[in-house]
């Protein structure tokens, strides 16, 4: 009898802790991270989509003829999706903009927040999808150059 009672008090209270808990919520949107004139700084004018995996192609050109921006496919991670929209002047890698990334809880956002300026600079550095991975962020790092050879792929490089 008295291990009836131990075990029911300890089943109700482990229903109370389990019910306590506070499921993961979504961080909303997360910034486009750029390695554009402020040397790899956030630009939150806008926001990542949550789209699909395989939406994505070439945009318009902005400015001259020979500046073209491509938007290479969503790699996805086992984190979530990385995505990578390159600026080529000519053949040559001006800017990287991050438009999706893992962002899903805290451990996520202090990862890619060193990490994908990180990976911006070295893709502007070897002008190719042939980068280091940043340790600590592998599989950010595998997306990042699978998506970043994608849009070169497009872009005819």
């Amino acid at each position: 009898m008295r291990r009836a009672v131990v075990s029911s008090a300890a089943t109700a209270a482990g229903i109370v802790l389990l019910l306590s808990l506070k499921p993961h919520g979504g961080a909303g949107a997360a910034p486009v991270i750029s390695s554009g004139g402020t040397g790899g700084a956030t630009d939150t004018s806008s926001g990542s989509s949550s789209g699909s995996a395989g939406s994505s192609g070439s945009s318009g050109s902005s400015g001259s003829s020979s500046t073209r921006t491509v938007t290479g496919d969503a790699a996805n991670t086992r984190y979530g999706p990385v995505q990578v929209k390159v600026t080529l002047d000519g053949s040559r890698i001006t800017n990287v903009d991050v438009i999706q990334y893992p962002s899903n809880d805290h451990r996520d956002q202090e990862i890619n927040s060193y990490a994908l300026p990180l990976l911006n600079q070295e893709a502007i550095a070897a002008q190719s999808a042939q980068i280091d991975v940043v340790s600590g962020a592998t599989y950010t790092s595998a997306g990042y150059t699978r998506s970043l050879q994608s849009a070169l792929d497009k872009a005819g490089r």
